[in-house]
């Protein structure tokens, strides 16, 4: 398991990783979870946030204790952030202060500065184009479940959002086959759609379609998300409608291959993406899925940081 490479890393998009390396932080954040390993990083982690969070702020903070490192949760409203510092400005200080810096935010581009400014690693910890740690822990909760990920099949059902994004890079890392179910005016952007296709080469398929039943069909992993991404709430009432044929309920999963499973990365608005029948259900993992979120980024942060006791 070498991950010595990753030591310093940005980790902003899904493509900042290699297969090779996805595959070597789901296997740290195995021996994570398992109690196997046990890294030591005393380390500093900035949280800026400009968006809610829960899983992602407790997740971070809790890694960053465990491994006897402390975190810092820049609140917006009492830093100069709000006063119009420019970015390339605050990512040079932050860099003085702390060792790594988590970043939640709107535009893509912000992190992206603040990676070239800054002298840490940035973590792109959600924007309105991708989410990517939330996908590392996906992939841990699909891999616990069938073991080998290449070869399965993944169908997302909903908005083409940040997190359909990221989940078509990183399946088509790992091998998986990606099918993406939703309105014709609401699919993924093209050009991240075309990178994954180029990432997933012969390995893996990537397919987008408006029905949902075809896209269920003998599928190994359900999963889906909220209809409006944060940001959009004032769309919400708009799009029920037009997402009501894509909610994941008994009749979905009935035509998916008897062992698959259902995600969900949460928060659910319950009868409207997802039923509350199935979000219980026996084939649910989303439970699982939330609690690797803090495995995942423990690894994440340990790489990284260069922790000690990682191998």
């Amino acid at each position: 398991m070498n991950l010595a490479n990753l030591v310093g890393r940005d980790f902003l998009r899904m493509t900042d990783l290699t297969s090779e390396e996805v595959g070597a932080l789901l296997k740290l954040a195995a021996g994570l979870k398992s109690g196997q390993l046990a890294p030591h990083c005393p380390k500093n982690l900035g949280l800026l946030f400009s968006k809610a969070s829960t899983r992602t702020r407790v997740s971070f903070s809790a890694a960053i204790f465990q491994m006897g490192g402390q975190v810092l949760d820049l609140n917006l409203s009492v830093t100069q952030v709000n006063r119009g510092e420019p970015t390339k400005d605050t990512a040079r200080i932050l860099s003085r202060y702390l060792d790594v810096l988590a970043i939640r935010t709107y535009e893509q581009a912000e992190i992206e500065t603040f990676a070239e400014y800054a002298d840490i690693p940035i973590i792109n910890a959600l924007t309105d184009l991708e989410h990517p740690c939330q996908i590392l822990a996906d992939l841990q909760t699909v891999q616990e479940n069938f073991q080998s990920l290449e070869g399965l099949t993944l169908s997302y059902f909903g908005d083409g959002n940040n997190v359909a994004h990221s989940l078509i890079l990183g399946c088509a890392l790992v091998g998986m086959n990606v099918v993406i179910a939703g309105p014709t005016d609401y699919q993924p952007d093209a050009a991240i759609v075309a990178k994954g296709k180029e990432l997933a080469g012969d390995r893996s398929t990537i397919t987008l379609t408006d029905d949902p039943k075809a896209a269920a069909e003998n599928c190994h992993v359900l999963y889906t998300d909220v209809w409006a991404s944060m940001g959009q709430e004032d769309l919400a009432d708009n799009r029920i409608p037009i997402f009501q044929p894509y909610q994941v309920n008994d009749e979905l999963l009935k035509l998916a291959n008897p062992e698959a499973i259902v995600l969900h990365c949460l928060p659910a608005h319950r009868g409207e993406e997802i039923t509350d029948a199935v979000m219980e259900g026996a084939q649910s993992r989303i439970w699982d899925q939330a609690e690797n979120r803090l495995h995942a980024q423990k690894a994440l942060l340990a790489a990284l940081l260069g922790a000690d006791g990682l191998y």
